[in-house]
């Protein structure tokens, strides 16, 4: 029965779930939220893939679940004992202004941080792939609600080969779309914080973490 089996399982017809290989796969970036953290592949986020943030309305909450790992990706890295300079911040199509002392305050360095500001929605994905692929930047934040199918998982291969970390906020009509992001999410407003809810998470299962920041101070980021 062995040997049959195994001899069923070497077709190349057999599709064999590898979720504990997907999971290792997953270069993390640690949240700065144990809960959250918890609950993702590798304990953190998808360092070199594209995250989709999904929420009701702009700034009520989504700057401030990004901040501790974009203030890590702001600072210079040590690698074999030489200091490589930090990656951009780049952030296109903002819907509000950021608030610099805020930003600050979190821990990141204002001097990586560049705002684009593109006159279309074309230009604001045209800019976030070029970013993404350039190898240069350590994040890329897109707010968009021209993003499909075919252009998120534009955004994803261009995040793998510029080893990036690729943001996109995106409106809760969204919820229905198709979507190539490694890790989809979405943002409420709960009883006692902001839930989280993992609606897809490549290597992980889909979870709600309710009061994902406990009583961290979230300031607002925002002007």
């Amino acid at each position: 029965m062995t040997d049959a089996l195994d001899n069923l399982l070497q077709n190349p017809r057999i599709w064999r779930g590898q979720v504990r290989a997907e999971a290792s796969s997953w270069e993390s970036l640690a949240s700065g939220y144990p809960k959250l953290d918890q609950c993702l592949p590798g304990g953190g986020w998808p360092r070199h893939a594209l995250t989709e943030i999904l929420l009701d309305h702009y700034g009520t909450g989504e700057l401030q679940l990004l901040m501790p790992a974009l203030a890590q990706l702001s600072q210079p890295e040590e690698d074999c004992e030489v200091i490589r300079d930090a990656g951009w911040i780049v952030w296109i199509a903002p819907p509000f202004e950021p608030y610099p002392p805020a930003l600050k305050q979190w821990g990141v360095n204002l001097s990586r941080v560049l705002i684009v500001r593109p006159k279309t929605a074309k230009e604001a994905l045209w800019a976030a792939e070029q970013a993404l692929s350039s190898g240069n930047c350590a994040a890329v934040l897109l707010w968009t609600n021209a993003l499909d199918d075919a252009t998120s998982r534009r955004l994803q291969i261009a995040a793998e080969k510029g080893q990036s970390w690729a943001i996109a906020f995106r409106s809760l009509q969204a919820l229905s779309q198709p979507s190539a992001a490694a890790l989809r999410i979405r943002l409420d407003a709960g009883e006692q914080g902001t839930d989280l809810g993992i609606l897809k998470s490549r290597g992980g299962r889909p979870a709600l973490v309710r009061d994902y920041a406990g009583s961290r101070n979230l300031s607002s980021t925002w002007r």
